[in-house]
């Protein structure tokens, strides 16, 4: 019997999306359903939003620059209502656009969750749908504090949507969320405590990386408490009360930034006889396939890469493959990546330990420097940038920021390292001056 369509799509974020509009522009028959908001956990809950709150945080620093520059400026009490409103406001917009480019593609929508029935049938909203292909899509979960008092403890889910910014935040993980968060309350005005167990923030960055966002940190007024973790919360009058090993942090709302799951629960694959890894995200292979013929899958259910600018090449990778006739696979290597702290931090390629760990022979090229703005400021922030090089073929291994720009520069940067860009085509490169950025062809 012929199909109904000959893809249907469960999860309506960035590389379900993108995977349902180009396979819509190959000349397929294309169904998507989405059981949450049209965009996933970027543009509703993650990238997007968090990125609002960092410019909005980071608005305290800098109208306190320009009095240092010479402005009248007064800086009065912030609205976190007004400012929830405004960030409301522009993700609604772009969940809206990103269902009408489904609907201008040609995409049947459903709204709804979706199960696969067996490996062409998925079910939706009580109607039964067959598919020559499904890819699964549905992203990641927050994870939450599995001890005595976790539930007492919201995840970066519900952290978007605070009626009101507490005074006192425990945010429990160093990680990119963690950090990040971290940074965005004490921006705003409340006092932050970072607990993380490891014994520098951001573990699998540049050791150098790290011991810089870990200052800038300190320099917005963060306690880092390094290696250690919760051990129960409970309530204390209006409070939580957090215990670590050897003391306890007191704080109004504890944010768990532990990590996130593959959404793969109640999606009916282990019973179709998909295989899982131990968290549950679906085992795929170079093309997004999994172990049923007839099942891919894209983004962070995949447990490879979870970035939202992976799961969108993915997306499109696999609906060039299967229904452009142009098999691309995706490589994992070389992956811009930036964490939004203050100021940010970004890198692409291999970290220096990394490097030396994989037995490669290495020169490390980095600068600490104070930014020209900082002169007038009086502000202690850093600039770091480092370069990896492998020795023999002075090729660029891995490029490390922190600072202003940092993940503009990388970006730009990371083409040149893409196309394998040496030691000496940066030498070669003349400066643009003043900037940031002429560091990476000045470092001798």
């Amino acid at each position: 019997m012929t199909p109904d369509v000959d893809l249907f799509v469960i999860g309506g974020g960035s590389g379900g999306v993108r995977a349902a509009r180009i396979a819509a522009g190959h000349g397929a028959r294309v169904a998507i359903a989405e059981e949450r908001r049209w965009g996933g956990t970027c543009v509703i809950r993650g990238c997007v939003p968090k990125k609002l709150l960092v410019y909005a945080s980071a608005a305290a620093a800098q109208l306190a620059d320009a009095r240092a520059m010479g402005w009248d400026v007064t800086v009065g009490a912030h609205d976190w209502a007004a400012l929830v409103a405004a960030k409301d406001r522009e993700i609604a917009r772009l969940s809206e656009a990103y269902l009408g480019n489904l609907r201008r593609a040609g995409v049947v929508i459903h709204d709804g969750r979706a199960r696969l029935v067996d490996a062409t049938t998925v079910e939706v909203g009580g109607q039964r749908v067959t598919a020559d292909h499904v890819l699964v899509a549905t992203g990641g979960t927050p994870r939450r504090l599995a001890i005595p008092g976790g539930e007492l403890a919201i995840t970066s889910d519900e952290a978007f949507h605070l009626p009101a910014l507490p005074p006192r935040i425990c945010v429990v993980g160093g990680g990119y969320i963690g950090v990040e968060f971290a940074h965005i309350f004490a921006g705003l005005g409340a006092r932050v405590t970072l607990v993380h167990r490891g014994e520098r923030v951001l573990p699998g960055f540049d050791p150098d990386l790290r011991a810089a966002v870990e200052d800038g940190l300190g320099r917005a007024g963060v306690a880092v408490r390094a290696g250690d973790e919760p051990r129960a919360i409970e309530r204390a009058g209006g409070a939580c009360r957090v215990h670590l090993r050897d003391v306890t942090v007191d704080a109004e709302l504890v944010l768990a930034a532990i990590g996130r799951t593959p959404n793969t629960a109640g999606l009916g694959l282990a019973e179709l006889g998909v295989a899982l890894d131990p968290r549950g995200a679906v085992l795929v292979d170079e093309w997004s396939r999994s172990s049923v013929p007839s099942v891919h899958a894209v983004g962070d259910v995949t447990g490879r890469v979870a970035l939202t600018p992976i799961a969108i090449r993915e997306g499109h990778a696999f609906a060039d493959t299967v229904f452009g006739r142009r098999p691309v696979a995706v490589a994992h290597d070389l992956i811009p990546t930036a964490v939004f702290s203050q100021p940010p931090a970004a890198a692409v390629g291999l970290a220096e330990d990394a490097a030396r760990a994989r037995g490669l022979d290495v020169t490390v090229f980095a600068t600490r420097f104070r930014p020209m703005r900082h002169a007038l400021t009086g502000r202690d922030d850093r600039t770091l940038i480092k370069l990896v090089i492998e020795t023999g073929s002075r090729r660029v291994l891995g490029l490390h920021m922190v600072g202003d720009d940092a993940p503009e520069i990388v970006q730009a940067a990371a083409i040149a390292i893409t196309m394998g860009a040496t030691k000496d085509d940066l030498d070669r490169t003349l400066a643009i001056h003043p900037t940031a950025a002429e560091e990476l062809v000045l470092l001798r």
